[in-house]
């Protein structure tokens, strides 16, 4: 009941402010109320929305990412089916060598990295 006497008082003031006679108005208050429930505070809210779309395009990312590794993989598959790749694949990655061989890795200097020496 105050509230609604409050309101009155302020609509019968000529002039006050005429941008706030304009929120005065019931309609406008109810309009005014229901965006900002709906953009904010319902479960279905633009933040909500927005957040969701940003999962959505991380996903997407991922998708493509995925994808990609799929088809390189797919590639060295089919280039490890030949025998002599294989070999050369388990050499090269895993240091892999026949019972009569010797290994020796040789590491340049550029290749290492540098520490620092404590004085």
């Amino acid at each position: 009941m105050k509230l609604k006497s409050y309101f009155q008082k302020l609509k019968n003031k000529p002039a006050l402010i005429p941008i706030f006679a304009i929120f005065l108005n019931k309609y406008v208050l109810i309009v005014l109320l229901f965006v900002i429930w709906m953009l904010f505070l319902d479960t279905n809210s633009w933040l909500i929305h927005k957040e969701l779309d940003q999962e959505i395009k991380e996903l997407e990312d991922n998708k493509e990412y995925y994808i990609k590794e799929i088809i390189k993989d797919q590639k060295d598959i089919k280039v490890l089916k030949d025998s002599s790749e294989l070999e050369k694949f388990a050499r090269e990655e895993y240091f892999m060598k026949r019972d009569d061989e010797e290994i020796y890795i040789i590491e340049y200097e550029d290749s290492v990295p540098k520490t620092k020496k404590n004085d």
